[in-house]
């Protein structure tokens, strides 16, 4: 009889672990805590509007279309995707808005503009990090990192110093532009990691080349159209999703974990999957033997972002702005600091408005317009309704007057979230909204692991285990998750 495996949590990381166990013959289950599937990228619908609820970026899109091949189908099976262009725009004050274009030879003439001579740096540093996105995505993100004797190859040891490793991103920057704002464009995709620049390494210059070379794309209907098509996949390979069974703890006798139980159901397990929040399943369904961490070794972890997120409907178009707007006419710095060395609500935030109803007429009535509004927030702040409300109105202030129109007035839909929702839907440790920063000290098998090591069957995947966070790293801990299950269970 093929294995019982039970995975809890049904995001990405979950899917997939489930998706790729099935396919290989296992029994899998799904368990769910909430009424839909998609963990941070449920979707909801309201006043005719349909928001997606958390990531809005889709960013390597080589990494779902393999994730597709897998089981012989493709993307364009489930999902129409389009690439946009602009990929996105920057507000560094009013009437200075700089259009980031899709085609190559337009971005170079963009940084021509900015500063002489820099499309060549430019055609430089995209280059390495090319070098570094391919390095990285076929020698590091499918390791599983047990230990640091996986990196022990030669071709990875010979690529260590021109990954920049041990170089701080600003550095790296820094040593090809002196542009301020060309500088700020380069920077701005590590903040999805969760540190400063100061504290990532240049190997992650990557998330350039995937940003500025691969492009920014739109599945059509939204982001959750990925999950329904994992879902679907997952569902045709035989995988069972049961939606509003919290898991409440991991029966593990003997040091083997044999059911987990809900509310108001025991289920078997030959194997467990931890696929929802690592801290939370490791500290809150296990006694405390049983852990792989205690809850002082979590509190030292650097966390990535929180975030305030507003979810508006308006009831006009909205002049001016593109599908992705990045507002960075405060100081850059100045918000860091304020998320990572010294936490606290930020005193003039940076902010990120997407606008998909630009792309796409089916997530808002006629002639209204679908708004997603981010703050990045460090994560562990006191949460309340009157500091959410002050600082709606500080971004809409500064939204209204950089684009020179009315549109609070034409909000006829509001939702907010931020840490005490995350805390609450997805037990996220101190309302985190990306996972674990990868700094230095937090990568590859830097990570907490991925493998329990009192728990002889018990696993995790997701974005605080290895690779790390954003969408794309989270498909992938899945399939590694399962192939190390299947190696140690086949």
């Amino acid at each position: 009889m093929s294995k019982k495996i039970i995975v809890i949590g049904s995001g990405f990381a979950g899917l997939a672990t489930a998706t790729c166990l099935a396919d290989r013959g296992y029994d899998v289950t799904i368990l769910e805590k909430n009424s839909i599937p998609g963990g941070r990228a449920r979707q909801f619908e309201a006043a005719g509007f349909t928001f997606d609820m958390g990531p809005s970026w889709y960013w390597m899109p080589e990494v779902f279309d393999e994730y597709f091949e897998l089981f012989g189908k493709k993307t364009a099976d489930y999902y129409e995707l389009k690439r946009l262009d602009p990929s996105y725009s920057i507000y560094f004050g009013k009437g200075d808005i700089m259009k980031v274009p899709a085609n190559i030879e337009d971005l170079y003439a963009l940084f021509e503009s900015y500063e002489a001579g820099s499309s060549e740096n430019l055609k430089k540093f995209l280059k390495e990090a090319q070098y570094k996105y391919e390095v990285g995505m076929n020698e590091f993100v499918f390791k599983p990192g047990h230990s640091i004797l996986e990196f022990a190859d030669v071709r990875v040891l010979k690529s260590l110093f021109r990954l920049q490793l041990f170089q701080p991103m600003s550095t790296h920057v820094r040593k090809l532009f002196k542009n301020e704002k060309l500088i700020k464009l380069l920077e701005f995709p590590v903040l999805f990691l969760g540190a400063t620049p100061q504290n990532t390494p240049a190997l992650y210059s990557l998330m350039n080349y995937a940003d500025l070379s691969l492009g920014t794309w739109y599945p059509m209907g939204g982001m959750f159209k990925i999950i329904e098509a994992m879902v679907a996949l997952a569902k045709e390979k035989g995988v069972k999703i049961i939606l509003n069974q919290e898991v409440k703890s991991i029966n593990v006798p003997n040091g083997h974990a044999t059911s987990v139980l809900t509310a108001t159901q025991e289920y078997p397990a030959d194997i467990v999957v931890g696929a929802a929040d690592y801290h939370h399943v490791d500290q809150m369904l296990l006694e405390p033997a049983k852990q792989n961490y205690n809850e002082k070794y979590w509190d030292k972890r650097t966390m990535a972002p929180s975030s305030l997120l507003f979810y508006l409907g308006v009831n006009k178009k909205v002049e001016g702005i593109k599908h992705h707007n990045l507002f960075f006419d405060e100081s850059f710095e100045q918000h860091a600091n304020e998320i990572y060395e010294n936490p606290q609500w930020p005193s003039k935030p940076l902010f990120y408005v997407c606008c998909p109803s630009k792309t796409d007429a089916s997530v808002a009535p006629e002639g209204h317009e679908n708004l997603f509004l981010l703050i990045p927030l460090a994560p562990d702040l006191k949460d309340d309704e009157a500091t959410r409300e002050k600082y709606y109105n500080i971004i809409m202030d500064r939204l209204e007057d950089l684009t020179g129109q009315n549109i609070r007035k034409h909000v006829i839909y509001k939702r907010s979230f931020a840490h005490n929702d995350f805390k609450k839907d997805y037990h996220a440790y101190k309302g985190n909204a990306y996972g674990l920063a990868n700094t230095l000290f937090q990568t590859a098998f830097l990570k907490p692991k991925l493998k329990n090591k009192k728990v002889k069957n018990l696993y995790y995947a997701g974005q605080l285990t290895t690779p790390g966070p954003g969408v794309p790293p989270s498909l992938i801990s899945g399939q590694v998750v399962a192939t190390e299950i299947d190696k140690q269970y086949q």
